[in-house]
């Protein structure tokens, strides 16, 4: 489990075929689990001061490859005691998002992402989602369009990826994972859910 909050930028060294190998000041032992880019992977490898991990294929169907290279942002697996911040990721990539519009508005950025449709019904207005292992508030959400809106403040964007995004840009997504529990526990074949009807049923308890 991880909280959405980069601890390292990393330099990528290599990618070669399914192997990518970092270089950062977090050392990890083999086994472990690290989010790069949102992605959970496993350390397969320790070598002089670097450590690598094994993308599969699947994985790399899935993931905006694009920004496996030159830095990626790293966050360790969550040890019981670590203080929580964020919110919680899982680190299962549920798909690729794509930058549309990018707006300053002087002391922050709107950047608008829109996602493959079925995914779009479990981004929450003022809810969490993860882009590209960055835990971020969603502003608000077009369900026809299906895109959201975030505004990140010029610490993020200094300090991750953001600098480097343009538009047309791919990112790693994973959705809150509470909206995607709740949508399947409460969908129902004949009759579409929504979030005023989730609103409606909780109402009751």
């Amino acid at each position: 489990m991880f909280t959405g909050l980069i601890r390292e930028m990393a330099t990528v060294v290599s990618l070669s075929n399914n192997i990518l190998t970092l270089k950062a000041d977090y050392k990890p032992k083999i086994g472990d689990s690290i989010a790069i880019n949102g992605a959970c992977l496993t350390a397969v490898k320790i070598s002089n001061g670097n450590f690598s991990v094994e993308l599969s294929p699947e994985s790399q169907k899935t993931l905006a490859m694009q920004n496996y290279k030159n830095q990626v942002h790293i966050e360790p697996a969550m040890m019981m005691g670590d203080r929580f911040e964020g919110h919680i990721v899982q680190g299962h990539v549920d798909c690729i998002g794509e930058i549309i519009s990018i707006n300053n508005n002087g002391n922050s950025t709107d950047f608008i992402i829109k996602l493959p449709s079925k995914f779009i019904k479990y981004v929450i207005p003022k809810g969490s989602i993860t882009v590209d292992g960055i835990s971020l508030t969603v502003n608000d959400v077009d369900t026809k369009k299906s895109t959201f809106r975030l505004t990140i403040i010029p610490h993020t964007i200094s300090n991750t990826l953001f600098r480097t995004y343009k538009v047309r840009s791919q990112v790693n997504i994973e959705t809150d994972m509470f909206a995607r529990y709740v949508f399947n526990m409460f969908k129902r074949e004949d009759d579409a859910l929504s979030w005023e009807n989730v609103d409606k049923i909780m109402a009751n308890y």
